[in-house]
């Protein structure tokens, strides 16, 4: 019934369950006075009593209505109390989490998925926490408490009651792992079509320009058509299940009326005792009941808990405490591999010194991008190790190892804010003197002042610049950041020739201060390189400057040659 991973979640928000139960239970004590104050005053009726007899009851029972009343508001005030705080404590842990991944990416979990799971999935856990919880512990609280107080009266319809109260939570085991399952699919179909809803905003040019917007249309149709189906099994599920529990409930009241009514033709039970077990035979069943109807609702939530756990359980990177005290990089017999069987690095030895230019080249696929993410801290080798200043990467602290690092890669972000802000995120005490400057270097520079200067706002995904322009901006905002450590990750991918040698230039220049690691698929710009590595397989098969490689006339030069004769042919095509 109660799912021990989402319980955990609660952490110290424990005792506000405890306050609502204790608070819950101090009202249904209430109702329980304000109904033995009605049937005592209907006896003192038969009694012919006087008036003045009939304010001892009506004022015990005025007092125990307040009480009632001021219990409930006081459990719900406690419960949105509860909800609120596990939502606030939820969004930190998920927020924090994605924040300790870093440039690790969240395994299996889309961006339209995580945006859901860390939104919409906390809010649906806030029934789960604040309603279904307290309901559950109340739920198994209230019947003992109703039993201990009747079966003074009369032991079989004490006894009656209680047997049939186990039969909600057996109607709800019977069609709680039905109930799980489709709780499951709802929510795979969810982020499902959010997922498609999210691809087609932001491929919706593509789709345009290719026709395709009426198929997509059709599959967005098909996704939100299985959603609708799956909603309705949840809706049908919820109802035939509400039935049975009506079903039980009242016919297990029934069945205790029965007996008391029994026992009063039988002259076994006064009617004044009689008619007190009969308000309270309902009592018996009501907070199952209500835990029955949160507990549909609730499965909506755990399966929503289910992802956020799955994002929580997600392994951090290790890192340590030690300070970067060096920035040479070292891979050591580093053999890495992303699903735990086949190696896409191995055995791996490479050096980045302090200062100068090395790159690492290959064709795709041969292991050149894991070397960055193992570079910059997202994955741990295999086997094997990383260093960072004659340190273990895993044995520094992050913070501090970024403080030294930049990473420019074909994708690096910008911000929806002005060029000036954008610039400010990496450096806050850089001047426009700087900014303009390092625009100089990346052959931007009169595009941004004839469009507005410094106070350009760059738009969402920076949709008003082009694809080269938003390149060069990257690699003019790091820069100015002042690192020691600069990777460049097909930085100059979607930049015109002219521009490309222009900030290659620059590069090499940058390399004689710092060290700098150059990923490319074009080897026309490692040609300066002071070590290149050419990649085969996951395997470092050569190592040396561009002439030495050329004149090994192994894999790098016959990739270089084939290179620059497809280069020649295409030009000479154009002329």
């Amino acid at each position: 019934m109660i799912d021990k991973e989402l319980f955990r979640l609660i952490g110290g928000n424990k005792k506000y369950i405890y306050m609502a139960v204790s608070v819950m239970v101090l009202g249904l004590i209430a109702n329980i006075g304000v109904t033995a104050c009605i049937c005592f005053a209907i006896y003192m009726l038969t009694k012919n009593a006087e008036w003045t007899e009939y304010i001892a009851p009506f004022g015990v029972a005025l007092v125990c209505m307040v009480l009632r009343y001021i219990a409930t508001r006081i459990a719900g005030n406690i419960k949105d109390i509860l909800g609120r705080k596990v939502k606030k404590d939820l969004r930190e842990k998920t927020y924090n989490k994605i924040i300790k991944l870093g440039v690790r990416s969240t395994d299996g979990m889309s961006m339209a998925g995580l945006t859901q799971v860390s939104m919409e999935g906390v809010e649906q856990l806030d029934l789960y926490y604040s309603s279904y919880i307290p309901q559950f512990f109340y739920a198994m609280i209230a019947p003992f408490i109703l039993f201990f107080i009747c079966l003074p009266i009369h032991p079989p319809v004490a006894i009656v009651l209680i047997a049939c109260v186990p039969l909600i939570p057996v109607s709800i085991v019977a069609v709680s792992k039905y109930a799980k399952k489709i709780f499951a699919k709802y929510w795979g179909k969810y982020t499902s079509m959010g997922d498609s809803f999210l691809d087609s905003v932001q491929g919706l040019k593509e789709l345009k320009i290719f026709k395709a917007d009426g198929a997509q249309h059709e599959k967005m149709n098909e996704n939100a058509e299985e959603f609708r189906k799956i909603t309705m099994k949840v809706l049908v599920m919820q109802l035939a299940s509400t039935t049975i529990m009506d079903l039980v409930a009242y016919g297990g009241a029934g069945i205790g009326i029965a007996f008391a009514v029994s026992a009063v033709f039988e002259k076994t039970l006064s009617p004044i005792a009689a008619l007190f077990l009969i308000l309270v035979a309902v009592e018996f069943f009501l907070p199952l009941r209500a835990f029955g109807s949160a507990f549909h609702v609730a499965m909506n939530g755990a399966s929503a808990g289910k992802k956020i756990i799955s994002l929580l359980d997600t392994p951090d990177p290790v890192w340590g405490e030690g300070e970067v005290t060096g920035t040479e990089i070292r891979l050591e017999n580093t053999t890495f591999s992303y699903d735990g069987t086949r190696d896409v690095l191995k055995n791996v030895s490479a050096v980045f010194p302090e200062k100068g230019m090395t790159s690492i080249v290959g064709e795709s696929g041969c292991g050149k991008s894991t070397i960055v993410n193992m570079i910059v801290g997202a994955y741990r080798p295999k086997s094997g190790t990383v260093t960072v200043g004659g340190k273990k990467c895993e044995d520094i602290n992050r913070e501090s190892y970024y403080s030294h690092l930049a990473v420019v890669s074909y994708n690096t972000f910008i911000f929806n804010q002005t060029v000036r802000e954008n610039f400010y995120l990496a450096n806050a005490n850089v001047s426009d003197e700087q900014i303009y400057d390092a625009l100089e270097k990346v052959n931007l520079v009169s595009f941004i002042r004839e469009n507005g200067g410094l106070d350009k706002v760059i738009s969402e995904d920076a949709s008003n610049i082009s694809g080269g322009q938003k390149q060069r901006l990257a690699l003019a905002i790091s820069l100015v950041a002042a690192k020691d450590i600069y990777v460049f990750d097909e930085a100059t991918s979607n930049i015109d020739i002219e521009s490309e040698a222009i900030i290659m230039k620059n590069i090499k220049a940058l390399s004689k201060e710092k060290s700098v690691i150059v990923i490319s698929h074009r080897l026309a710009n490692v040609v300066a390189s002071d070590n290149i590595y050419y990649m085969e397989g996951g395997e470092i098969k050569e190592s040396g400057t561009h002439s030495a490689l050329m004149s090994k006339k192994g894999g790098y030069e016959k990739l270089f040659s084939a290179q620059k004769a497809l280069e020649e042919g295409y030009a000479e095509v154009l002329i």
